[in-house]
């Protein structure tokens, strides 16, 4: 980015001014000291005095600092600042101030979310780390035991392979979710927008879940009972993983013969709003802000005992920052916890869907 200088002339003529005012008031106080005043000298003498001032300072600021200033210019368009200006600078001190103060600014917020990004990329790969190394030491643990001889025992090499399948289809699934958070993160992933009904959706999802909420023996069930439904424009895999997400981290952290109940309800006009509450553990109010962030858990040693790659609560953020909509949170401890999240109604279908649910 090449620096064009424009000549700023001010501080010659305003330092000339200065002087010229001071000699020619030193010059005037002599010849009326004298008795000699002659006014067409005085003149004379003020004028030359002044383009004399005006000449050395000009020349003398262009030597000693405009030459600097524009080797300043040179040495931080090597930079190639977004923020530093292309446009001709002028030469004045108060517009180098001004650039060189927006220049560093610009630097310093450019530095500090470099120094923001380290942390993160610091945390992201001990938390990879921390999240591959035991199902990979838990897979290494019984293919070793099984060389090492248990291999002979039938009964024994069929348990120990069961279970080291279980820690592969472990490690395919945190690597399915980092990958799936990779892409939409950046922006790698399109939606395939299509209009869908979402309470059938969510009947496949508790479907797809009763046994794993049966095992602890909670309840999955819509607020009340929904005869019509309610179509919505999404990405309809991409709505059933969040809604799936949701109630997995449900039954996750409810309680044994808790509930888990969802409801769809109308926001404004060309929006809903899908809500999954429970009456499980709930969360301690420090920990929300960061619920969203990649591996955070709120309870390191029951995470790790119920499973989970960690990322599913940042995959859903993600994807409802993908459609444009939002994800809200609301927890008590003990009492429990709500998700809530909009997705657009279908425009051809959002005025049916309102006027059969009235």
């Amino acid at each position: 980015m090449a620096i064009k200088l424009r000549k700023s002339y001010k501080f010659a003529l305003r330092s000339s001014l200065l002087i010229t005012a001071f000699l020619s008031g030193l010059f005037i106080a002599f010849l009326l000291d004298k008795g000699e005043m002659d006014w067409p000298y005085t003149i004379l003498f003020t004028l030359i005095c002044f383009l004399i001032c005006f000449i050395i300072l000009q020349v003398r600021v262009e030597r000693f600092i405009y030459r600097r200033i524009k080797k300043i210019y040179d040495d931080v368009s090597l930079l190639e600042s977004s923020t530093f200006s292309s446009k001709p600078v002028t030469t004045d001190m108060k517009t180098l101030t001004e650039e060189i103060e927006k220049f560093a600014e610009g630097k310093k917020i450019e530095i500090d979310t470099l120094k923001i990004r380290e942390e993160y990329r610091k945390d992201f790969l001990g938390n990879v780390s921390h999240e591959l190394k035991t199902p990979l030491f838990t897979v290494q643990g019984y293919i070793l035991t099984l060389l090492d001889g248990a291999m002979k025992d039938k009964k024994l090499r069929q348990k120990y392979l069961e279970r080291a399948n279980k820690g592969v289809e472990r490690l395919i699934y945190i690597v399915k979710d980092l990958d799936l958070i990779t892409k939409l993160e950046v922006g790698g992933l399109k939606l395939e927008r299509e209009d869908f009904d979402v309470i059938e959706l969510i009947k496949n999802v508790f479907d797809l879940l009763e046994m794993k909420a049966a095992e602890k023996d909670i309840s999955l069930t819509f607020d009340m009972e929904y005869n019509h439904p309610i179509y919505v424009n999404a990405d309809r895999e991409k709505i059933q993983q969040v809604i799936t997400n949701l109630l997995v981290n449900s039954i996750k952290y409810g309680y044994p013969n808790g509930t888990t109940e969802v409801s769809v309800e109308n926001l404004i006009k060309n929006k809903v709003i899908v809500r999954v509450t429970d009456n499980g553990e709930g969360i301690p109010k420090q920990h929300i802000p960061r619920l969203f962030e990649r591996f955070y858990r709120v309870d390191q040693s029951g995470s790790r005992a119920e499973g989970g790659s960690g990322l599913g609560l940042a995959i859903v953020k993600h994807i409802m920052e993908v459609h444009g909509e939002k994800i809200y949170v609301e927890s008590e401890e003990d009492v429990g916890s709500e998700f809530s999240f909009t997705l657009e109604k279908a425009a051809n279908k959002s005025a049916k869907s309102t006027s059969d649910s009235n």
